[in-house]
């Protein structure tokens, strides 16, 4: 497993196992336990996926020590603000059954973010949080968090996969030493993205599927991956990306997929704010 350095001096997995649109408890808690025994210690829950329970029940099983575990859970935008956050995060831990979880992230960049982020420094402080980070903040967002507090974000986790690249994004948030994090790292799907002739070709030469292609090219820039299967042997295959390398004209050929445009929405519509808004009260 390759480890990229977060700016506290913690490591993490560059390869995790996301639990995106896995309510069931019992299905979540199985395909999690599917990916410990394929190899994966990284584990990307969130509060509002509803299922750190069965994330937590599964680890428990899995009769690993909880320190060979990456945890990250994240922070909804109905539980932001200073002493709503404080609740939110001893509500996890509980759900989790742990003490601690490794990266804590505010899921959307609306709302008391900084009151927020005031209350998951103290927890960072007591041990609860061993790193901070964001989920969907622009650059402009990541940096009034910065400037106004005292601890940097570590991870900042956003929509990227090949369609998707966020060269700028990318840039800044290395130049500020916080790790890039994709979600949606195969797109959903969209944009035909199984069938993509350029990624099955490229995969076609190292004898590795479409999924396996993308998700190397992203491991190669640095950038935190966090696919999501509950098919044993999708997790299997998701987590076999470390036995090759891409060519510079691989690379190449992936870049020029990038259409610099989400495939979902923007955090910056005016509508899509106001609808999020609707969550906080």
């Amino acid at each position: 497993m390759k480890y990229i350095p977060l700016n506290n001096g913690t490591e993490m997995p560059v390869l995790g196992f996301g639990v995106y649109q896995i309510p069931d408890h019992d299905t979540c808690k199985e395909s999690v336990l599917k990916a410990i025994k394929a190899g994966y210690r990284s584990i990307d829950t969130a509060s509002a996926y509803q299922n750190e329970v069965a994330v937590g029940a599964a680890i428990k099983e899995s009769g690993i020590p909880r320190e060979e575990f990456f945890i990250t859970t994240k922070l909804w935008i109905a539980d932001n603000g200073y002493e709503n956050t404080q609740k939110a995060i001893e509500t996890s831990l509980t759900k989790l059954g742990t003490s601690y979880v490794d990266l804590y992230l505010i899921h959307q960049p609306y709302g008391d973010v900084h009151g927020s982020w005031r209350a998951m420094e103290e927890a960072y402080e007591a041990g609860k949080l061993k790193a901070l980070g964001v989920s969907n903040f622009h650059p402009d967002r990541v940096m009034d968090l910065i400037v106004n507090n005292t601890i940097k974000p570590a991870v900042n986790q956003i929509e990227t996969h090949v369609f998707y690249q966020r060269k700028e994004d990318h840039q800044f948030l290395k130049e500020e030493d916080i790790v890039h994090e994709s979600w949606a790292p195969y797109a959903e799907g969209k944009n035909d993205f199984f069938t993509n002739e350029v990624l099955q070709a490229i995969g076609n030469k190292y004898q590795k599927s479409v999924a396996q292609v993308a998700l190397r090219f992203m491991i190669e820039k640095n950038i935190v991956v966090i696919p999501k299967s509950v098919n044993e042997d999708r997790i299997k295959e998701n987590f076999d990306v470390f036995d090759f390398e891409l060519s510079a004209d691989d690379i190449q050929q992936i870049e020029a997929l990038d259409t610099n445009k989400s495939l979902f929405f923007s955090h910056r519509d005016p509508e899509i704010i106001k609808w999020f808004s609707t969550m906080i009260e």
